[in-house]
């Protein structure tokens, strides 16, 4: 277990709250779930805002997982990671092309981080959690996080649980909320 640095995380938040434009907040976004994700045992390369061979799609962060048991064991190796930094939760769009990287690549996980959440209803996996449901149909898990679970982190055994309780709930019940 390797604690977080909760000035550090604070000030990647306060450096995207106060940015002068929407690249700057999304880059403070990514620094931090680059920062907190690299100190999960067994997260051992990170490539950030690669384009693909086309030039059209960006994944904004992909991690090696080497499966270490302290850290992401049954994850996959290749962890591909989008940060949405907006005030207001995203839509089943962005949602719908995220899962169409993920695809694209063959990739039956990803990590959505968006700090407002996802649109919709989870109840009644409305909007943006249909598409999370659909996309379990195609074998691929996307698992949600939001800023105010980042902001509660104090150590990497914290999002380790985080994100293994987000991937049992999604396989549960379609979606990645009604976890405590």
């Amino acid at each position: 277990m390797t604690s977080t640095d909760r000035g550090r995380v604070a000030a990647h938040l306060a450096a995207g709250d106060t940015a002068a434009s929407n690249a700057a907040r999304g880059k403070a976004f990514e620094d931090l779930l680059t920062y907190l994700f690299e100190l999960i045992p067994g997260i051992s390369a990170t490539v950030r805002n690669q384009l693909d061979a086309f030039s059209s799609e960006e994944i904004d962060i992909a991690f090696w997982n080497d499966g270490d048991p302290n850290g992401l064991r049954q994850f996959d190796q290749i962890i591909l990671v989008e940060c949405k930094n907006w005030s207001k939760p995203v839509g089943a769009s962005e949602v719908t092309i995220f899962n169409a990287k993920l695809e694209a690549r063959g990739r039956p996980l990803g990590v959505l981080v968006a700090a407002s959440g996802i649109t919709g209803d989870a109840d009644d996996l409305s909007a943006a959690h249909q598409i999370l449901f659909r996309a379990l149909g195609q074998k691929r898990e996307i698992l949600v996080l939001t800023r105010d679970e980042i902001e509660q982190l104090c150590d990497t055994d914290d999002l380790v649980r985080l994100l293994k309780r987000k991937k049992l709930q999604l396989a549960v019940s379609g979606t990645i909320y009604g976890v405590s």
